[in-house]
């Protein structure tokens, strides 16, 4: 199929188990707060945008919705091409999406495993390979791209030459990991739904809320029932009967290694954003420091250092000084995925939609 029948084909919709995916630029605006023009790409209404990731090298922005994956060229916004199952993605669901510096793309299914795109060719992972289990929620890859997978039952090292699995489960503080990250050092940084692993070369520490991650709630959230160390049911989530988000500071939802060497960000249920030196300093931001909201679902840094986070109340920027939120003209409130170019656009995903943030001195002709 060549491209400009794929784009036909995407921007009329494709059916994908009962949901619509799809790309299609919707709207442009003026400049918003800090010089940013907003615009917005349809997914399908019924889609959530839980995972973006850039590969440069290909100029490719791969989005990952609830209903399959979209491969965008960022040169000009358009669609290259999309995966469903039927293409050979494990599952259309998708959590997570990570790109090895060889160009390979990883992606975390909701009950599919991993499914691998390298070059035309896919290959699956399952728990019978050696995957720790089906949900996949992380990636991030080390100087020999092996991975470190972040799931359900734990998290997983999978070396690359071998093609062999190792599970990491007692040495966490909670199986449920949601977030990873691997520092200069190559340690590695876990985010689970009880606290923060640390993995450093064969040594495991691990912090929650009473060492001082997340910030004690100031919202009146109800609390999770899981606010200790316990793993709640799958379809248990973190809402109460009437679907309001409950507070829980030890569920951390993303990790970022901040690369001017300030430590590490994690994003939390209700405890808002916490950095932490990697010592014993925790320094946590909330909606009363000028974040948009306290449930930090996605973490990322601009090259000129700028912290930006995807929220449940819109996005927020942080220079290490200034805050900045963004509301105004988005088309949605909850930001379940973000990620930054070289040039210092922001992409963040939402449901129903992929938003675009351009700076004006920076804006594609």
């Amino acid at each position: 199929m060549d491209v400009s029948t794929l784009r036909r084909r995407v921007c009329t919709a494709i059916l994908v188990s009962s949901f619509t995916l799809a790309w299609m630029n919707v709207s442009a605006q003026e400049p918003i707060a800090s010089d940013y023009v907003i615009e917005h790409f349809e997914v399908g209404e019924d889609a959530y945008v839980r995972a973006l990731a850039l590969s440069e090298a290909t100029n490719s922005l791969w989005v990952g919705t609830s209903s399959g994956v979209i491969e965008i060229d960022i040169s000009d916004d358009s669609p290259r091409q999309t995966f469903t199952r039927a293409d050979g993605l494990a599952n259309e669901y998708v959590f997570a999406i990570g790109v090895a510096p060889s160009g390979a793309v990883w992606f975390g299914t909701n009950a599919g495993g991993a499914s691998v795109y390298d070059k035309g060719e896919w290959e699956t992972y399952f728990p019978m390979h050696g995957l720790a289990d089906y949900w996949v929620y992380a990636f991030d890859f080390d100087d020999d791209e092996n991975v470190w997978i972040g799931t359900w039952e734990g998290a997983n090292y999978f070396n690359s030459a071998t093609k062999e699995f190792t599970t990491y489960r007692d040495e966490l503080i909670n199986i449920w990991v949601y977030g990873v990250d691997i520092d200069k050092q190559g340690a590695v940084w876990l985010g689970t739904e009880g606290g923060v692993t640390l993995y450093d070369h064969g040594d495991w520490k691990s912090w929650n809320h009473t060492d001082g991650l997340g910030a004690p709630d100031t919202t009146g959230l109800p609390s999770s029932p899981n606010t200790g160390l316990g793993t709640r049911s799958r379809h248990d989530l973190n809402v109460t009967t009437d679907g309001s988000l409950t507070y829980n500071p030890n569920y951390v939802f993303s990790v970022k290694v901040d690369d001017t060497g300030r430590g590490m960000w994690f994003g939390t249920w209700g405890g808002g954003a916490s950095l932490f030196d990697g010592e014993s300093h925790w320094m946590n931001y909330t909606v009363d420091d000028g974040l948009s909201g306290n449930l930090v679902y996605s973490l990322a840094q601009a090259p000129d250092e700028t912290m930006w986070f995807g929220t449940d109340n819109g996005i927020s920027s942080f220079d290490g000084e200034n805050w900045h939120v963004y509301r105004d003209g988005l088309p949605g409130r909850h930001f379940y995925a973000i990620a930054v170019q070289e040039n210092g656009v922001v992409w963040a995903g939402t449901k129903g939609a992929v938003v675009k943030l351009t700076p004006v001195s920076k804006e594609s002709d």
